[in-house]
């Protein structure tokens, strides 16, 4: 339900529904508590800031229970004597905000579990850990409930600028040169996004998607090129934040220099935010360019699935950090599927599906998955060979992790993967993209070669010195024990009963 009065100059004067924007602001308010607090705990106690950030992360969770009809918005302004159709809303939290918020929140809350044993194994700083970690999830859980392009700029800014922070925060030189990367490249998609933004603006006369897509058929020709520049500018400015090709160059880097929970949180919560903000701008603000873009991205996909599965390929088990880094390579090739249905929505299915439903699908899927499998790299980031023969050592641990890897893969027993694959697929078949169908189809095959090469290693005799790095013996942390336990619980029931999530695929996410 929108909160607006109508004034003589418009509808200024509003009350905000507060339930409806609980989930960033509980998030934001306990990233605050968390900062004060580290100022006056003593050392031996901050540790439980991690637990206290885990427990506001999950009351965020629950506050999405109310909103769950999908059917609140707020911060909304209608024109005077204006139809129902002039009312515009900067906070929207329909059914495709409430789904990635959930992603985004529930990432975020994995992540932080894995953080808990990463803070205290790399002796990280506590308080500022903390408060940029639930800082940049606050951001991403505000961005798909953002309708107009000010807030989905604010919010995505609000998702980055502490992941800078975040990556530099190692402190054996590689954080430092990782985050420097990671900021020049975000930067720059900033910049560009802005100038497009402005472009839009300066077109259309409006900040608000829906009176954006309502202005745009009816530009006047002199400034016709200067809206399809901003369009243009804004999505690219979207596209590097999703490390999608040829804007994804930064991404080995800065997850190999990374914490390995930080670069968990980053290939999967920010990218999935991202990715919301991409889908918001161009299926509800440029729809009447959807052939356009739905071309530039379907094309954007196939370079992404392809560079990705590539350079994952090329990717030696026994070199430094090949672990995170075959995950870097192997999270740019995911993103290339999660952009198939954003693309196809530019040319309509035809079949009453939305095809947005697909990628949310999928993302939530990828994101489960792929939490676990950093879950299991982050007890040793370092070559993939030092996983050899740990199904010998950690039987549990090992299993899991061939189970996250074939999920990836979409092989069975990982049938939520190969279901979420064959949702992607058929976005594109309806769409009319055969030609990007069997691209995915023939990367798809290409992918089996790393997953499964990965896969066998865990069950290989495990050598006779074992690497220093390699995966300890000693008892798992009970975070990180509750990381792991929860993303393979989550990714065997979905297994089992896949319809929890591909139903979301199955109607529109947009009221």
């Amino acid at each position: 339900m929108a909160h607006l009065a109508v004034t003589a100059a418009g509808s200024l004067i509003q009350s905000i529904d507060w339930a409806a924007v609980a989930p960033p602001l509980i998030t934001a308010a306990v990233a605050l508590g968390v900062l004060v607090a580290d100022l006056f705990l003593p050392e031996p106690r901050k540790r439980f800031l991690g637990w206290i950030s885990v427990g506001g992360l999950l009351l965020a969770l629950l506050s999405l229970v109310p909103l769950r009809d999908g059917d609140r918005s707020t911060f909304c302004v209608r024109t005077l004597g204006g139809s129902a159709d002039s009312t515009a809303c900067s906070y929207v939290a329909d059914h495709f905000a409430l789904v990635i918020q959930l992603l985004v929140l529930a990432g975020a809350l994995l992540a932080a579990l894995l953080s808990i044993h990463t803070v205290e194994a790399d002796r990280l700083p506590s308080g500022e850990f903390w408060f940029l970690l639930l800082s940049s999830a606050a951001g991403a859980a505000l961005l798909p409930a953002s309708r107009d392009l000010a807030t989905l700029v604010v919010a995505l800014e609000t998702a980055s600028l502490p992941a800078f922070a975040l990556v530099g925060l190692r402190r054996d030189g590689r954080g430092g040169e990782a985050a420097l990367k990671f900021f020049l490249s975000s930067v720059t998609a900033t910049a560009v996004m802005l100038l497009g933004v402005s472009f839009v603006y300066a077109a259309t006369g409006s900040m608000h998607l829906t009176r954006i897509a309502a202005a745009l058929p009816h530009v006047p020709p002199q400034l016709k090129t200067l809206a399809l520049v901003g369009a243009v500018l804004t999505l690219v400015g979207f596209a590097f934040k999703t490390a999608a090709v040829p804007f994804h160059f930064w991404v080995p880097d800065t997850y190999a220099g990374a914490p390995v929970s930080v670069a968990a949180y980053l290939s999967v919560v920010s990218k999935v935010a991202g990715l919301s903000g991409l889908s918001l701008v161009a299926v509800v603000a440029f729809h009447s360019y959807g052939r356009t873009w739905g071309l530039a991205l379907a094309i954007l996909a196939a370079l992404t699935m392809t560079v990705g599965n590539v350079a994952a390929l090329r990717q030696r088990s026994d070199a430094p950090y090949s672990a995170v880094r075959l995950l870097a390579w192997s999270s740019i090739a995911q993103a290339g599927y999660l952009l198939v249905p954003i693309a196809a929505a530019g040319y309509g299915t035809g079949h009453g599906r939305d095809p947005l439903g697909a990628t949310v699908a999928y993302a939530l899927i990828y994101g489960v998955v792929n939490l676990g499998a950093f879950a299991v790299v982050a007890l040793a980031a370092g070559r993939i060979d030092d996983y050899r023969g740990l199904f010998a050592s950690r039987p549990a641990t090992a299993l899991a992790m061939a189970f996250f890897l074939l999920c990836l893969a979409g092989l069975p027993p990982g049938v939520i993967g190969l279901f979420g694959k064959i949702v992607v697929f058929r976005a594109a078949v309806d769409a009319g993209l055969g030609w990007l169908a069997v691209v995915m189809a023939l990367n798809v095959v290409v992918a089996l070669y790393y997953y499964l090469g990965w896969t066998a290693k865990l069950f290989q005799p495990a050598p006779r010195t074992p690497a220093v790095t390699s995966v300890p013996a000693r008892r798992l942390p009970l975070s990180v024990t509750l990381c792991l336990g929860l993303a393979a619980c989550v990714g065997v029931v979905l297994s089992v009963a896949p319809q929890l999530v591909l139903q979301v695929a199955s109607g529109s996410l947009f009221r």
